[in-house]
């Protein structure tokens, strides 16, 4: 009987597959050889070769994958991760993860860029760019201010307008620390909030970031008298959830090849307690 190489075989029944593509494929465990996953070796010739679907991407824990692309990669970054590296901190962080991720899956093509970052403490959406010209598309979005950033936090305290906006000022002090400029000066930060449920003692809020200022939320809030919950820097006496109350629920953008597309992500059940 005829025996012939997998990966010729696949080469015939897949002509237009580059192959990088076959090697990818088989890599991958999607060839199956009369039903049984075959990553290499010979076939007969009336062996049934097929191509299954790709395996469900897993993603480097404590990050959880919420979308990928060709185009962008979204995840859901837990609190006390970095977005990326700090002079103490340089390898732990959801950059350095994904990245060794992505390159460790053998496409040499992928590379991640850096769009946005969330502080350590706070959980949520970020995306993450696989080329220079998407990482500049998104951030002129951001820039722009025609991204879409919402999210919820417990704010100590009863906010008592259901909605409202906070405007001000923010500069940063020697010591790094985002605080509201006093005497002019500083970059201007816009976020609207909405309140969603008054507690006995604290609020739980929307936010919808206008401008994307480091701590700006943060920063807003404790000015307001209202710092978030968790929030010892800021002034919060109060730390029901053992971690900052902050978490980046949804975030919207115009695709660079699919349109405008949204990504939500529930703040754990933890903000959902009574307090």
């Amino acid at each position: 009987m005829t025996r012939a190489r997998l990966f010729d075989r696949l080469q015939a029944l897949y002509p237009e597959a580059s192959r990088r593509s076959l090697k990818q494929w088989l890599a991958g465990s999607r060839v199956r050889v009369n039903g049984d996953i075959v990553v290499r070796g010979e076939v007969d010739v009336d062996d049934r070769v097929d191509l299954g679907s790709p395996a469900p991407a897993a993603c480097p824990p404590p990050l959880r994958l919420v979308h990928e692309d060709d185009d962008i990669l979204v995840v859901d970054k837990p609190s006390g991760l970095l977005t990326i590296a700090t002079e103490a901190e340089r390898e732990r962080t959801a950059y350095r993860l994904l990245r060794n991720w992505v390159s460790g899956r053998g496409d040499r093509a992928s590379r991640l860029f850096i769009v946005h970052r969330l502080d350590r403490e706070t959980s949520g959406l970020i995306v993450f760019a696989k080329s220079a010209r998407t990482k500049q598309h998104l951030q002129a979005q951001f820039a722009e201010r025609t991204a879409e950033r919402v999210y919820v936090a417990l704010a100590e305290g009863v906010v008592r307008q259901d909605e409202g906006s906070l405007v001000s000022r923010l500069v940063e002090d020697r010591a790094l620390r985002v605080r509201i400029a006093e005497h002019g000066g500083g970059r201007e930060a816009i976020t609207r909030y909405r309140v969603l449920e008054r507690r006995r003692a604290t609020t739980l809020l929307e936010l919808r970031l206008v401008t994307g200022r480091r701590a700006q939320i943060r920063a807003q809030l404790a000015a307001a008298g209202h710092p978030v919950a968790g929030d010892a820097q800021y002034g919060a006496r109060t730390d029901p959830m053992r971690r900052l109350a902050l978490h980046a629920t949804r975030l919207a953008f115009l695709h660079p090849g699919a349109g405008r597309v949204s990504f939500e992500s529930l703040p754990p059940p933890a903000f959902g307690r009574r307090s």
